[in-house]
């Protein structure tokens, strides 16, 4: 391999550790150093300082000295050397190995608890059945990786940990110092986790927006993302009860305007009102339509469809107005005309009536059903619902 190959091969080599590497940091801040006597065959305990929210790993080193000896480096002062826990191999931790300056004989067997009650039964009775880690080989030095994955002494509801130690020296005391430094996942460190998560989306649902939609997957996950870059859960958390209502209001209005979610919102109404209209449900699909027309979201056909609810309910005057609407909206959409020449029909107004069935007679409101065989459906609706006319006949005369 000649030099530029080599040089390149250490460039590759350099960016693919960089990329690597976790989105977090060592908490050099909340690491934990302690010290403790522990007489000749006693079992003592440390606690360790509260891990911060989002601890995904833990790396911690046990050495134990003679009274007088000191540390060489602080664990803290390693790690910083390590960007990320990938870059201590499980099992060795070969790198945080640096121990004090005088090897000592002094040994103990250690065990570590989630709770301090189960920390206390270990110093009662030596027990390590309710630890979540045991060394149970006398160590005078130990270094380890603990993960969220891989044991259950690192997990989302452990803020602090126990560490027993039962000294191995029939006859002296001896000094155990401990070093705990947590790794803190950004993201998590903001204390938003998957049951954090799912609160909030399962709130969302029982909202009166969400409860319009058939599909509220999108809007529930707009308002989450927006409450996760606003506030940390302990923020969020610390609200009134008054205030998270605001926040849910605010957050649900900006994302119900979002143009991909309210759209599938207003394809959801008219959906369901067209399946009420189907079923001659004709007052509950009005309210649906209305929800479109009142956000400022409908479409010559949305007024269309509402006209022939007010028609079929007998309320004319609205019928009027609202088809009136739908010609501004769009003045080719034939449905809308037909509607309006019905409702003049139905409201005695026979001469304006004619007129506009007249003038769209040759046409056809859809791709593949006529002006004319369109009127003849509508009319055979009108009977069944009891709004017979005389004119009917008349307007279908003038088809002949």
């Amino acid at each position: 391999m000649n030099f530029k190959n080599i040089i390149l091969f250490i460039l590759i080599t350099v960016s693919l550790n960089t990329f690597a590497q976790k989105d977090g940091y060592w908490d050099k801040d909340r690491a934990t150093t302690k010290e403790i006597i522990a007489y000749a065959r006693d079992r003592v305990t440390l606690k360790t300082e509260d891990l911060p929210v989002g601890t995904t790993e833990i790396v911690y080193r046990i050495t134990l000295l003679d009274e007088n000896q000191e540390m060489s480096n602080s664990l803290v002062s390693v790690l910083k050397a390590i960007p990320d826990p990938t870059g201590i191999s499980q099992g060795s931790a070969g790198a945080v190995f640096l121990m004090s300056k005088i090897s000592g004989d002094d040994t103990c067997t250690y065990a570590l608890f989630t709770s301090s009650e189960d920390a206390k039964k270990y110093v009662n009775d030596g027990k390590t059945d309710k630890a979540c880690y045991a060394e149970v080989e006398a160590v005078n030095k130990d270094a380890k990786r603990l993960s969220i994955d891989k044991s259950s002494c690192v997990h989302q509801n452990v803020s602090t940990l126990w560490f027993g130690f039962h000294s191995k020296n029939w006859v002296l005391k001896q000094k155990i110092v401990l070093e705990v430094v947590p790794w803190v996942d950004t993201k998590l460190n903001r204390g938003w986790n998957q049951d954090n998560k799912n609160d909030i989306i399962s709130l969302c649902k029982t909202s009166t927006m969400a409860q319009k939609m058939a599909n509220s997957d999108d809007f529930c996950v707009c308002i989450l993302d927006k409450i996760i870059k606003e506030y940390t859960y302990t923020e969020f958390q610390k609200l009134l009860p008054i205030e998270k209502n605001k926040v849910f209001k605010d957050f649900g209005n900006s994302c119900y305007s979002d143009n991909s979610i309210s759209k599938d919102i207003y394809e959801d109404l008219r959906t369901k009102a067209a399946a009420l209209i189907k079923t001659q449900k004709y007052n509950e699909a009005i309210p649906k339509l209305n929800t479109i027309i009142n956000d400022g979201k409908a479409t010559a056909l949305d007024y269309s469809s509402i006209g022939y609810c007010y028609i079929l309910t007998k309320q004319y005057a609205k019928a009027i107005k609202v088809l009136k609407e739908g010609e501004k909206a769009d003045d080719t959409e034939l449905l809308v005309k037909l509607n309006l020449a019905h409702v003049y029909l139905l409201s005695d107004d026979y001469s304006e009536a004619k007129q506009i069935y007249k003038k769209y007679q040759n046409q056809n409101v859809t791709d593949s059903l006529s002006w004319i065989e369109k009127t003849k459906l509508d009319f055979t609706v009108f009977k069944k619902a009891g709004l017979s006319s005389e004119d009917f006949e008349r307007v279908l005369k003038l088809y002949n």
